[in-house]
């Protein structure tokens, strides 16, 4: 079973404004890839990274519903705390994000895909070398895996 990181504003993509074509088809992928994470056809890693930034979501339906969706469907698998922020101190030193940073980070020690729809996220992972895991915009992920 493939194993992929949802970042969270991939999450927060169907509480977004859908009047945007993007949003829209971004939004259409999510729930492609939630309903194959519901069939049991990918898992999703979760973070500690995710409880926080989630916890910061004024919204309190949206904080409620990522934290149910997480809880439910997310593995937590183990992860070298130690290693997890020195990875995330040298990406913040390559102009990551903090908060992206320490997403990559720890998806680079379990997953096959990391899925986001920030695009200088993106184009700064793709920058990175020996990196062990594919990082895709939630549309492209649909269509890779052929998800319908």
């Amino acid at each position: 079973m493939k194993r992929i990181y949802l970042d969270v504003c991939t999450l927060c993509r169907p509480f977004d404004n859908q009047s945007m074509m993007r949003i829209r088809l971004e939004t259409d992928a999510y729930y492609l890839i939630l309903k194959s994470i519901q069939d049991r056809t990918f898992e999703i890693i979760v973070s500690p990274v995710h409880f926080e930034e989630i916890e910061a979501i004024e919204d309190i339906y949206e904080r409620i519903e990522l934290t149910v969706l997480l809880n439910r469907y997310g593995k937590k698998p183990s992860f070298q705390l130690n290693e997890i922020k020195r990875r995330t101190e040298d990406l913040h030193s390559l102009n990551f994000g903090i908060a992206d940073a320490a997403h990559v980070a720890f998806a680079e020690t379990s997953a096959d895909y990391f899925i986001t729809c920030d695009d200088k996220l993106l184009k700064n992972i793709h920058k990175l070398k020996g990196i062990n895991m594919e990082a895709v915009n939630p549309v492209n992920f649909c269509t890779k895996e052929n998800l319908r």
